[in-house]
C-alpha cells in the first residue's frame, strides 16, 4: 500500500489567485485593475515581513498576465497552457532567482543574457528575484541598465525582507508595494477554513493564540498549526497550543491583575511561583502582564475595543476585569512594569526586581484610597506647620568679620547649603536693635504682615559654621524672611579696589581649591584673569571640562570675591580658548616645555644634571 507523501500546509494551501491571498487586498486589488487595464509597469518591488505572501503575489501576477484566457475579474483561468505550465512547473517565460545564494556580478550577467530572449508562445518572460537585498553592490550596479530599459515583454518582480538594504537607485525603478503584517482575525479565520479542510476539530480560542504568536506571518501561523495537529491528534484546543508553544495562560495574567486590586501580595508572589515553577522567566512575565494591563486600558473605551487582538471569550473577560480596575491604577501599575522590564537585565536578582514591581503593584489601591478618603465632618486640609526655628540676633554689629554660629539640633554640611547668590539685591530687613535675643518658640506669633526673620551669613566662607534647624517640610521657608547679615551681599556697597587686591583674593580662593582636591579647577587659578574693566575680568580656560567645573564654582567664587572687596558689581567672564586647547606640543623642545610649565620642577631636575633637549 503505498503511503501519500505529506505536504505541509503553508505549501498545499499556497493561494494560488489573488482572491486567495490573506490580508493583502490593497495590493491585489492595485494589480488586478493594473492586469485589466494593461498598464503594468516594468519593475516591481515587493516589500514587507516574512510569511506574508510577497513571493505568492509575485507568482501570481506571473501567472496571471500570460494567462490566455483571463478572467473579467482579473484572475487566472487556471486551464490553459500557460497556466497548467506554471502550476507543472515547466514554465519557459517565468524565471526565479534566489539571490541569496545567487548574488554575484556573474549570476547577474546569466540573467541579463537570458533577458535577451523573447517568451515563447507567451506574451511576457517574467524574471523573480527573491531576497533581492542580497545581492552585492557590483550585482546591483550591473543589473541598473536592464532594469531601467528592458526589453517591452521583460518584467521583473523583486521581493525583500530589507527594503533599507537596496540601493536608491534600485528602488527609482520600480514600483514599491508595501504588504502589511496579516491581522490576527484574518489569520485565525483561514486557520479555520483549513480545519474544516482537514477534518480537524479546534477551538477558536486555541487558534487565536497560535495566529498571536506568528506575529503576523502565515507561514508561521501554518507550522505551528501543523505541529498542533501532530501534538493533540488533530484536535486543536486551547490548552494543547499553551502547552506545546510554551505561551503562558491567559488565565495566570487575569488571576494576578485581581489579586494586584485586592492589594493581596502573598497570593500574587504565590502566583509569580507557580509561573517561574513552569519554566517561565520573568522577563517573559512581566512582558506579558505589562501587554496585559495595557489591554485593560484599551477595554475601557468602546471606540479601542478593536485594537484588541484577542478571542471573542477572552475579550469579554477583558471587558469584565476593565470595569473593576481604575485607569489611575492601570497607568500607574503600568509604569511600574515598564521600569522593571527596562532594569530586568542589568539586575543581578532578576526575581528581586520582579517582585518587587508587584508588591508597588500591590500597594497601589491602598495609596490611591487614603488619597481620595474625605476627611471627617468640620475637619479641613492644613497647610503643614512650620517648624519652630531658634534666631539669635547678634548684639551688636562687629567691626571685623568674624565667625557667626547658628546652633540648632540637626547640623547640615558646608556642600549641602551652598546656594549660588541672587542676581538681583535682596530686601533689607530693619537691624534689630541691640542687646536683645528673639527667640520664635518663646514669643507669640507675629502679625500677618510680618515675618520671622532668619540671618544668612556668608555661606562659601571658609571660617563660618553654621547649623540650621531640623525642616522637616522645606516648604515650610516661604514663610520666613531672610536677612543676610553680611553687609557687601546687599548690593548698596561698591567700594573701589585694584587689581593687585583682586589677584590676591584669587589666589586665596584658589589655594582653598586646591586644598579641597579639586585638581581640575585648580589649574584655572594658577593663571591671572585679565582686567576688562575696573570691576569685569576675564578668565581664559583651555578644555570643555575646565569650562564645566568653573561654570558650577562660578556662583560661590563670586560670592567670596565680592564680600571680600566689597563691591556687588565684580564680574567674571570666561573665553575658551581653542587655538591653545587644539594645539598640541611639536618636537622636543616644545614637549619639554609644555610639561615644564605643568611641573617646573623639570627644569630645576634639566640643570642639575646638564641635560640637552635634542
Amino acid at each position: 500500500m503505498a503511503v501519500e507523501n505529506f505536504i505541509v500546509s503553508a505549501r498545499k494551501y499556497r493561494p494560488a489567485t489573488f482572491e486567495t491571498v490573506v490580508g493583502q487586498q490593497h495590493i491585489t486589488n492595485t494589480l488586478k485593475n493594473a492586469i485589466k487595464n494593461n498598464q503594468l509597469a516594468q519593475a516591481f518591488l515587493f516589500c514587507g515581513p516574512r510569511g506574508v505572501g510577497k513571493t505568492t503575489c509575485a507568482r501570481i501576477l506571473a501567472k496571471t498576465i500570460n494567462c490566455q484566457n483571463l478572467q473579467p475579474n482579473g484572475e487566472a483561468c487556471g486551464t490553459c497552457d500557460s497556466c497548467r505550465s506554471f502550476m507543472n512547473g515547466n514554465s519557459f517565460n517565468i524565471h526565479e532567482l534566489d539571490a541569496a545564494s545567487n548574488n554575484s556580478v556573474d549570476d547577474i550577467r546569466s540573467l541579463i543574457d537570458q533577458v535577451r530572449i523573447p517568451p515563447q508562445a507567451a506574451r511576457y518572460k517574467v524574471y523573480i528575484i527573491d531576497e533581492v537585498h542580497m545581492l552585492s553592490q557590483a550585482a546591483f550596479n550591473a543589473f541598473l541598465k536592464t532594469l531601467e530599459e528592458p526589453p517591452n515583454y521583460a518584467i521583473f518582480i523583486l521581493a525583500t525582507t530589507e527594503k533599507h538594504k537596496i540601493l536608491p537607485t534600485i528602488l527609482s525603478r520600480c514600483q514599491i508595494f508595501d504588504f502589511n503584517r496579516i491581522r490576527v482575525e484574518d489569520m485565525a479565520a483561514h486557520l479555520a477554513s483549513i480545519a474544516q479542510k482537514e477534518k480537524v476539530n479546534y477551538e477558536p480560542d486555541g487558534l487565536h493564540i497560535i495566529a498571536q504568536k506568528a506575529d503576523g506571518g502565515l507561514r508561521d501561523a501554518l507550522s505551528m498549526f501543523d505541529q498542533i495537529v501532530s501534538f493533540s491528534g488533530a484536535n486543536v484546543t486551547y490548552s494543547s497550543v499553551i502547552n506545546n508553544l510554551n505561551i503562558l495562560d491567559y488565565d495566570y495574567y487575569f488571576n494576578v491583575t485581581d489579586s494586584l486590586l485586592a492589594g493581596d501580595s502573598a497570593k500574587t508572589l504565590l502566583l509569580f511561583d507557580e509561573i517561574l515553577s513552569k519554566g517561565f522567566d520573568g522577563a517573559h512575565f512581566i512582558s506579558g502582564l505589562s501587554e496585559h494591563l495595557r489591554n485593560l486600558l484599551v477595554g475601557k473605551d468602546t471606540s479601542t475595543l478593536k485594537l484588541l487582538e484577542v478571542s471573542e471569550n477572552i475579550r469579554n473577560r477583558y471587558l469584565q476585569q476593565s470595569q473593576a480596575a481604575p485607569v489611575s491604577f492601570l497607568l500607574s501599575a503600568l509604569n511600574i512594569a515598564n521600569q522593571c522590564d527596562l532594569s530586568y537585565k542589568l539586575s543581578k536578582n532578576q526575581r528581586l526586581q520582579v517582585e518587587l514591581a508587584l508588591l508597588k503593584m500591590c500597594h497601589l489601591p491602598a495609596m490611591f484610597s487614603a488619597a481620595n478618603a474625605p476627611l471627617p465632618e468640620g475637619e479641613v486640609k492644613k497647610k503643614p506647620d512650620t517648624p519652630a526655628i531658634t534666631v539669635n540676633a547678634p548684639v551688636s554689629k562687629p567691626a571685623e568679620s568674624t565667625p557667626v554660629n547658628i546652633v540648632s539640633e540637626n547640623p547640615v554640611s558646608y556642600n549641602a547649603i551652598k546656594t549660588p547668590p541672587v542676581a538681583t539685591p535682596p530686601v533689607v530687613a530693619p537691624k534689630p536693635e541691640p542687646a536683645r535675643a528673639v527667640t520664635q518658640a518663646q514669643t507669640a506669633a507675629p502679625p500677618p504682615a510680618e515675618k520671622p526673620k532668619v540671618f544668612i551669613p556668608n555661606l562659601h566662607s571658609p571660617s563660618t559654621s553654621i547649623k540650621i534647624p531640623s525642616l522637616n517640610n522645606l516648604s515650610a521657608l516661604d514663610d520666613v524672611a531672610v536677612e543676610e547679615e553680611d553687609p557687601y551681599l546687599k548690593g548698596d556697597d561698591k567700594e573701589a579696589f585694584t587689581q593687585e587686591q583682586f589677584l590676591h583674593y584669587w589666589s586665596l580662593y584658589g589655594e582653598r581649591i586646591k586644598a579641597e582636591g579639586k585638581k581640575i579647577l585648580a589649574t584655572i587659578f594658577t593663571g591671572k584673569p585679565t582686567m576688562l574693566n575696573p570691576v569685569l575680568y576675564e578668565v581664559v580656560i583651555e578644555t570643555k571640562v575646565q569650562e564645566a567645573s568653573l561654570r558650577d564654582e562660578r556662583p560661590f567664587l563670586l560670592n567670596y570675591l565680592r564680600s571680600n572687596l566689597k563691591n556687588f558689581d565684580l564680574d567674571i567672564t570666561t573665553r575658551f580658548d581653542e587655538l591653545q586647547a587644539n594645539r598640541k606640543p611639536y618636537g622636543a623642545k616644545e614637549i619639554f616645555q609644555y610639561m615644564a610649565a605643568k611641573n617646573p620642577q623639570l627644569v630645576e631636575l634639566k640643570n642639575k644634571l646638564n641635560l640637552e633637549i635634542d
